[in-house]
């Protein structure tokens, strides 16, 4: 029974993960925020990504649009 509650529990986790933004990322950059040159590609998603950086120096991830 204890398995059951723990398998169930681990498995309503690991979906939500998908549904959950990571930390730092955001869909579209706020009016603050100055670009750098730096652009990785994430490998959970796979998509590029540019670093934002707002005025207090915090670092945020915006998917780069295609062209």
């Amino acid at each position: 029974m204890i398995g059951l509650i723990i398998l169930a529990v681990v498995a309503v986790a690991f979906v939500l993960s998908f549904f959950v933004r990571r930390h730092g990322e955001a869909d579209r950059p706020d009016s603050g925020w100055t670009p750098t040159d730096e652009l990785f590609k994430d490998p959970g998603t796979d998509r590029t990504m540019r670093v934002w950086v707002d005025d207090a120096g915090d670092r945020h991830y915006v998917p780069e649009r295609q062209a």
